[in-house]
């Protein structure tokens, strides 16, 4: 644990402040879309058009995150389900899937926090509500199986994006796409969530506790479900690195199959030399 803490607590940083950029985004945009008074709400009457402009919005902070300096080096993560799944592979140690969790857990409610003090009302009060994420009208059954479907998908395509030599550097455009298509056609049925973290930063403050379990139990259920399916298709050998973008000059902490391959490649060099 003091190694960890020691010698990788930038990245638990990253994270924790990966997911808080993420929250304040969610709460600008989602403020600005379904505030009533919000003269943006007022001039877009179609929910279908303000959903799709949210999606947009987050699918676009998703890659930016993604593709930044930060995101590149802690691998932009930002939800434990992703951490987990991932520590399920083999590729995360154990105590920095543990301080991967917790900044994350940590930076959504402080981003959350943040929008609350600098919007107030419009932002705290119902339809926005902190941008909480609950079941929709057909109930949290319906909304559990909405969560696992989405995180199952999402993963897949993480997985099989990623560890595909020449789709790798366009992984987080894909999971951008994806996040942007959920959000404007899956919403109204979850809230569209994925992250447990996610949604616990919108609960704590809104003490909306309604079918919290959805979120806590399907997402990351449908990513180990969807790593389950990439290993008997693939393989464990076909999974290298726990970062969603990998080729960049930061350093990784994970269990990097490219470290890995390289290592070997230079000790044969040296060897033949």
């Amino acid at each position: 644990m003091i190694y960890a803490l020691r010698h990788h607590w930038p990245e638990y940083l990253i994270e924790a402040a990966g997911l808080g950029i993420f929250m304040i985004s969610a709460g600008l945009f989602g403020t600005a879309l379904e505030y009533p008074n919000s003269p943006v709400h007022q001039a877009i009457a179609d929910p279908l058009l303000r959903r799709l402009l949210m999606g947009i919005a987050m699918g676009l902070t998703a890659v930016s995150i993604i593709y930044s300096p930060w995101g590149k080096q802690s691998g932009a993560h930002i939800n434990p389900s992703v951490t987990i799944t991932f520590f399920r592979l083999g590729k995360v140690d154990p105590w920095d899937a543990f301080f991967y969790v917790l900044a994350q857990f940590a930076g959504g409610l402080a981003g959350v926090w943040l929008v609350a003090a600098a919007l107030g009302n419009p932002f705290i009060d119902p339809p926005v509500n902190y941008v909480a994420t609950i079941p929709g009208p057909d109930g949290p059954g319906i909304a559990w199986l909405a969560e696992l479907v989405i995180s199952f998908g999402l993963m897949f395509m993480v997985l099989l994006v990623s560890n595909t030599k020449r789709l790798g550097r366009v992984t987080g455009l894909c999971a951008g796409l994806l996040v942007a298509v959920y959000i404007t056609v899956e919403a109204p049925i979850s809230g569209m969530s994925m992250n447990p973290a996610r949604t616990f930063a919108s609960a704590l403050p809104a003490r909306l506790w309604m079918a919290l379990w959805v979120y806590f139990v399907a997402p990351p259920l449908g990513m180990l479900l969807a790593a389950e399916a990439y290993l008997l298709l693939k393989g464990a050998r076909k999974v290298f690195c726990a970062k969603l973008h990998h080729h960049n000059d930061k350093r990784c902490i994970f269990r990097c199959g490219y470290r890995e391959a390289a290592e070997r490649q230079k000790a044969k060099g040296e060897k033949a030399g």
